[in-house]
């Protein structure tokens, strides 16, 4: 996504200047060439040396600085992406109007790139109808905006907007604005995250050990590449990734019916859940007591989720299976992709160190319905979702 890319990052004076120095970075460790441009006020918040230090390349700070009289205009000619973060009220004010009195507000009067911008300021001035006009004047020019939010401010807590929103948030939103035209753009994707739970009793449950981070993961790629996503997930400790609509549910039966309601529309389906496999034919109403003495369970079957919702699914939709096993896992995966008619099967064996359950790295298997199989070695999860997500994005036609 960012390997190679031209990113101008644009920095206006407020206390929120120290999130930029993290967004800085890690675009930087993404592998974007960041040039940072500064106003004279940002400048006072960090140092200009700082910059330089994160992203390895000088920072502009003037129209009159060394750089060549037409700095401004290479720096928003050659930009893939601009990036104002923080940008105060002041700065949203000059955008709006179209001045160019300074080295930020003239690349952003010359840019070619798509700009996002990431609000920053006291929240009685974020509701003021002043601001408020301005944004929707940038907005209504195509510039696209992330938060702000509520949060704790310099002059202390708030329940009204005004805080920048953090660093991750605002690569996700910029990585989704690059990812305009590409085969997941404006596609509705659905994904299934982590387990489910079925109660013996008002305090017991029968679970699995997944955290949920394999379609967490596949669900923010899929929202960055532009898609409209859905994420259906299951009990679990994790942060929402930033961009998709969530529908928690607890039992396998729930996370069916989510996915059967959702399907129709669906033009990919990424089922990376691990949904309980038996319940209690029995619920208890009441707390077994471990004095009663032992306790004997009879479990049936839940529902094949993929295969009870076939007839849900939108013609030509992209399916996407998950199958972990513990032995002989790529003859069961092939055998599950074409009982339950998939496009795409992801295989791994939870006896692998480093691969499945509550690890944040996996080794997977792809098959196709084709007969093909791709081979991954063992990399981060998220890396994984971006493989998965291109074998079935070149599938969506």
């Amino acid at each position: 996504m960012w390997a190679g890319r031209h990113v101008v990052l644009g920095v206006s004076g407020g206390i929120a200047c120290y999130k930029s120095c993290f967004l800085a970075r890690r675009l930087t460790e993404a592998g974007a060439r960041v040039d940072v441009v500064l106003t004279q006020a940002a400048a006072e918040f960090v140092r200009p040396l700082t910059f330089e230090a994160l992203t390895g390349r000088p920072v502009a700070r003037s129209l009159w600085e060394a750089g060549g009289a037409l700095a401004h205009i290479r720096l928003a000619h050659e930009a893939d992406l601009i990036i104002v973060a923080p940008a105060t009220a002041h700065l949203v004010a000059r955008v709006a109007q179209g001045l160019a009195d300074d080295i930020l507000t003239a690349v952003l009067l010359a840019r070619r790139a798509p700009l996002l911008i990431a609000p920053a300021m006291n929240d009685e001035m974020y509701a003021r109808p002043e601001t408020e006009a301005n944004l929707a004047r940038l907005r209504a020019a195509g510039v696209a905006q992330v938060g702000p939010e509520a949060g704790a401010l310099a002059e202390g807590p708030s329940e009204r907007p005004g805080r920048m929103s953090e660093p991750a948030t605002i690569l996700a939103h910029a990585a989704r604005l690059l990812a305009r035209g590409g085969p997941l753009d404006g596609r509705r994707v659905v994904v299934t995250a982590g387990p489910t739970r079925e109660p013996l009793d008002p305090v017991r449950v029968i679970t699995n050990r997944s955290s949920g981070r394999m379609g967490f993961d596949v669900a923010a790629a899929a929202w960055e590449r532009g898609a409209e996503v859905v994420l259906i997930a299951g009990p679990t400790s994790l942060e929402p990734p930033a961009g998709p609509s969530i529908r928690r549910v607890d039992t396998t039966a729930q996370m069916e019916a989510a996915v059967r309601e959702e399907l129709p529309s669906a033009d990919l389906l990424v089922m990376a859940a691990a949904p309980a496999d038996y319940r209690s034919v029995e619920v208890a109403s009441r707390k077994r007591a471990r004095g009663e003495g032992s306790l004997s369970l009879t479990l049936e079957p839940t529902a094949d989720i993929l295969a009870s919702t076939r007839g849900s699914r939108k013609p030509g939709a992209v399916i996407v299976g998950f199958a972990l096993e513990t032995g002989d896992a790529v003859a069961r995966g092939r055998g599950k992709l074409e009982r339950k008619d998939l496009d795409l099967i992801v295989i791994n064996d939870a006896t692998e160190p480093g691969a499945g359950f509550e690890v944040a790295t996996n080794r997977v298997t792809i098959l196709d319905r084709e007969g093909g199989e791709r081979v991954l070695p063992l990399m981060d999860k998220r890396a994984v979702a971006d493989a998965i997500l291109d074998l079935a994005a070149a599938r969506c036609v």
